[in-house]
C-alpha cells in the first residue's frame, strides 16, 4: 500500500469527520471512551467550528493510501484557545491540532506518515519546536504512540466541560538543514 501526503483544506472537511467518527467507533469497540466520547464528532458543533477553523487558518495534509484519504493532520501556529492556560514554550513553534486516520487503514502506518510530514514542514519553515497534545487517560497508549514517534511528554493538564479529561502536550525538536539543501 502507497500512502502520499497531499495538501488538504476546506474541502476535505466531510472526509477528516468521517474518519473522526470512525475513531470514535473503534474507540468505543475497545471499550475506550473516555477520549472522544461515544458520540460521531460529526455531530458535535464544536468539533465540526474548531475542524472548520483549523483548515482555514492553518495546514491541513491528508494522507492518502492508494489514492484514497486514509488520515488527516492539521498544523498551527499554537495550540488552540482551549490550551491557551498553558505556559507558552518562548519560542516559535508548529503545533499538531488535529490527526486521526480512518481506522480501515490502522497498522498501515498513516499516522507516522502524517507525523513524519510535519516535522519536516516544521523543519522546513526554520522552526525547531513540534508540539501536540492529546488524551492521556485509560492505559497512556496513545502518549505512549507519539512518544514512539520522538515525541517527549511536557505539561499534563485537565480540561473537557467537566475539568477532568487527562491531557498530556508532547514536543519534539526538528532540526538540520531542509531537504535539498
Amino acid at each position: 500500500m502507497e500512502i502520499t501526503i497531499r495538501d488538504g483544506g476546506p474541502d476535505d472537511i466531510p472526509a477528516i469527520l468521517g474518519m473522526l467518527d470512525s475513531g470514535v467507533e473503534w474507540l468505543v469497540a475497545q471499550g475506550r471512551p473516555g477520549q472522544w466520547g461515544t458520540k460521531p464528532l460529526s455531530e458535535n458543533p464544536k468539533v465540526v467550528e474548531s475542524l472548520t477553523r483549523d483548515t482555514q487558518e492553518g495546514s491541513v495534509f491528508i494522507a492518502e493510501a492508494d489514492g484514497v484519504p486514509a488520515g488527516a493532520l492539521t498544523l498551527a501556529d499554537a495550540p488552540g484557545a482551549a490550551l491557551a492556560h498553558l505556559p507558552p514554550p518562548g519560542e516559535p513553534e508548529r503545533y499538531i491540532h488535529w490527526l486521526t486516520s480512518d481506522r480501515r487503514f490502522k497498522g498501515h502506518g498513516v499516522g507516522g506518515a502524517l507525523l513524519a510530514h510535519a516535522a519536516e514542514v516544521t523543519r522546513r519553515a526554520g522552526i525547531s519546536l513540534l508540539r501536540v497534545d492529546c488524551y492521556a487517560g485509560d492505559d497512556g497508549r496513545l502518549v505512549r504512540y507519539y512518544e514512539s514517534h520522538g515525541f517527549t511528554p511536557t505539561v499534563t493538564y485537565t480540561g473537557g466541560a467537566d475539568g477532568t479529561w487527562p491531557g498530556q502536550v508532547l514536543a519534539r525538536r526538528v532540526q538540520g538543514p531542509a531537504l535539498g539543501s
